[in-house]
């Protein structure tokens, strides 16, 4: 403690949600001859039966990677913003229960906490968002954590990045992950200079990095080598079942395999992988022993709903890591 401020390993910033989870069994999906541009579909105009619901507190990609940060052994905290209503006091129940420090976590008086209908059907899920406009500003009393972990912000929020990448000016001591969400991604590459010019890691997936950069590049280095240009010391970029890539601070390039499972729904994959390697990385160990912990923790978080059940202690993931197949193992390429 310093003057009554904590010192913490690990703050997420980002939108906190409730999902209530749809599980659908009357419904189909039409993709291209690619397998791309998927839709969704039901019949219109007609009663559609869903099997059952499940609802979710305190979630969404920062508050995720919170809760990852904490069952991996770390002190972890969440700057969020909840509505004055029961939703937003079962959220800070959540988080409690997980060990994250809801510090800076604000109640808003007059706005309702965000709440996301999850549509449910095979291995995948489609998402009916809504974000209340909430006002955020980085916390007066933050002390300098090892981390911060940017993720997944409303729309009315270009003016807090830039005030985030003023207080990291500040606090030079203090490195940045940053996992962009549609809003960030959509803001493009320019507006958001400053926080991508100040990120010590950077995660996307694939599709994600070319509309970042306006390009149909495909090859996985050129575009870790693009992404690096905008700032980012380590990028990784996920390619979902196929695995996901790395380019470490001397820009020795790597891919790694996902640890063979049997998805239930893959809500989360994506979060918990990223915060696996932050946490990690926190912990003071190099990039390739981030990398062979992100797939088990994604792999865990896939094989129950939604994004936080699965997620692993230190000691389970390093049980699985023991356990790993032979083939389980990080390639330069």
């Amino acid at each position: 403690m310093l003057f009554g401020k904590k010192h913490y390993d690990f703050v997420a910033i980002g939108d906190l949600v409730v999902d209530d989870f749809i599980r659908l069994k009357d419904a189909e999906t039409h993709c291209d001859i690619d397998q791309a541009n998927c839709k969704l579909c039901v019949r219109f105009g007609d009663k559609v039966p869903f099997e059952f619901h499940k609802v979710l507190y305190a979630v969404g990609n920062s508050p995720n990677a919170s809760v990852s940060a904490s069952r991996l052994g770390l002190s972890s905290a969440l700057i969020a913003n909840i509505g004055d209503d029961e939703n937003g006091k079962l959220c800070l129940e959540s988080l409690k229960h997980d060990h994250v420090a809801t510090d800076f976590v604000s109640t808003d008086k007059k706005l309702p906490t965000n709440y996301h209908y999850v549509l449910w059907y095979d291995v995948e899920r489609t998402i009916l968002v809504n974000h209340s406009p909430f006002e955020k500003h980085m916390p007066s009393n933050l002390a300098g954590p090892k981390w911060l972990y940017l993720s997944s912000l409303g729309s009315n929020t270009e003016a807090f990045h830039h005030e985030i990448a003023e207080w990291l000016k500040k606090n030079p001591n203090t490195k940045m992950a940053f996992q962009p969400g549609t809003f960030q991604i959509s803001l493009g590459k320019e507006k958001l200079a400053d926080i991508y010019s100040q990120s010590e890691v950077f995660f996307c997936n694939i599709e994600e990095a070319q509309k970042i950069l306006g390009t149909e590049e495909k090859d996985k280095k050129i575009l870790m080598g693009m992404m690096h240009d905008l700032g980012p010391k380590i990028v990784v970029l996920t390619d979902g079942i196929n695995g996901a890539y790395a380019r470490d601070t001397d820009g020795a390039c790597y891919f790694m395999p996902i640890y063979p499972h049997t998805p239930v729904e893959r809500t989360g994959a994506g979060d918990a992988y990223a915060s696996t390697i932050v946490s990690c990385l926190a912990m003071g160990k190099s990039l390739k022993e981030a990398l062979a912990w992100a797939p088990i923790n994604s792999m865990s978080v896939v094989s129950y709903i939604g994004a936080q059940e699965g997620l692993l202690t230190q000691a389970k993931l390093l049980e699985y890591l023991k356990n790993a197949p032979a083939d389980y193992k990080l390639k330069e390429i």
